[in-house]
């Protein structure tokens, strides 16, 4: 098997047109064609549905692509290692992050990045659904919940606890909270995928059931919601950053529970041959996350309120 006819595969798999693959890979359809049918012979089964007017993915070769996908990375990988610019950065990172976490600190960090290494190119998914990073081709996944497969690789990058917290003018008309049980007093922002907040009590896992006047799908808008003064909200650390650091959501830890220990994770597909583009990206993270938590150490307290 011929690494360039697994590149040719990956092309028309991504464009689903054998003469769109010939263009971007300046060669001529017939030639596209040619080594197609050869990659076809060697696996022995039919890669491609393909049509005069269309080109599809079989299930042998949906089946195929993730491996494909591996084989070229790897290729790249050698390449870069063995070549004499080996610490030259290039090519797409492909990676996926929550909405709010991508939006506020994934982002902040490309530009510094790209100055860095002006070779490298960046697809970001923001999105709070979990994406499957093999079947999409991805290099990267950064995630909030815990690693649910086990094919996958993870990788802790920082400490991300639930956080309850409020606006300043919530707080001084309604009060602040002191117990779990004072949430039944308070209105609460709901999000749908927790629609019952985790607190932590003498030790055990506890599931509160609060209530309020909004109830959304979307982490930024409950975020939204909080900084406006519509409730208490229940969010992750790094999801309210940059409100509890300039005070336009104050931090409310209860004297009756702590709150669920989450982190920041980042999932590859494999622990091999992982590409140089993902390792600058996440040391770069890793470096940023734990100087902004040095930097918010410095915040004052908004204990008065």
């Amino acid at each position: 098997m011929l690494i360039s006819d697994v590149n040719i595969f990956l092309a028309v798999a991504s464009v689903n047109s054998l003469s769109a693959a010939a263009r971007k890979l300046n060669v001529g359809p017939m030639q596209i064609s040619r080594r197609l049918n050869a990659l076809e012979e060697h696996m022995g089964v039919r890669l491609f549905h393909r049509t005069t007017r269309s080109v599809s993915l079989t299930a042998e070769g949906e089946a195929f692509l993730p491996y494909a996908q591996a084989m070229s990375e790897a290729e790249e990988s050698a390449r870069g290692e063995l070549s004499p610019a080996a610490s030259k950065v290039f090519g797409v990172l492909r990676m996926t992050a929550p909405s709010v976490f991508g939006q506020s600190i994934v982002l902040s960090l490309l530009p510094a990045l790209l100055e860095r290494h002006p070779d490298l190119r960046i697809d970001l998914d923001v999105s709070d659904r979990v994406v499957d990073i093999v079947s999409k081709g991805m290099d990267l996944a950064l995630r909030v919940a815990p690693l649910a497969n086990s094919e996958l690789v993870a990788r802790r990058i920082a400490p991300n606890p639930r956080v309850v917290c409020a606006s300043p003018k919530y707080l001084e008309k309604h009060g602040r909270p002191l117990k779990v049980a004072d949430l039944d007093k308070h209105q609460c922002i709901l999000l749908q995928a927790v629609p019952r907040w985790p607190f932590r009590i003498k030790g055990e896992l506890q599931h509160k059931t609060v209530s309020g006047l909004v109830n959304t799908s979307s982490v930024d808008a409950v975020r939204t919601a909080a900084i406006q003064g519509l409730g208490l909200a229940m969010l992750t650390y790094w999801d309210v950053f940059r409100q509890l650091c300039d005070g336009t959501l104050v931090e409310i830890e209860l004297e009756d529970a702590d709150m669920e220990e989450l982190s920041i994770w980042a999932v590859t597909p494999t622990r091999r041959l992982v590409p140089a583009r993902v390792k600058v990206f996440l040391d770069m993270l890793e470096e940023n996350l734990m100087k902004m938590q040095a930097e918010a150490s410095a915040v004052p307290s908004f204990a008065a309120y």
